[in-house]
């Protein structure tokens, strides 16, 4: 989405791009909150990740 504000542009035209802006900002992403605590893991992460990273080389 591009978004051009001209110069000498009007009050009621930055208010209409700005409100286009925040619309998008809202709307963009996942809610990653949802899936906190959901995995239960038997051990820390960054060994998991050592380990599999190990398996490639």
């Amino acid at each position: 989405m591009v978004l051009v504000l001209k110069k000498g542009a009007t009050e009621q035209e930055m208010q209409l791009i700005k409100e286009k802006l925040h619309k998008k900002s809202r709307n963009a992403g996942v809610d990653i909150k949802k899936y906190s605590g959901k995995i239960k893991l038997k051990e820390d992460p960054l060994i998991m990740q050592k380990k599999m990273r190990d398996e490639w080389g």
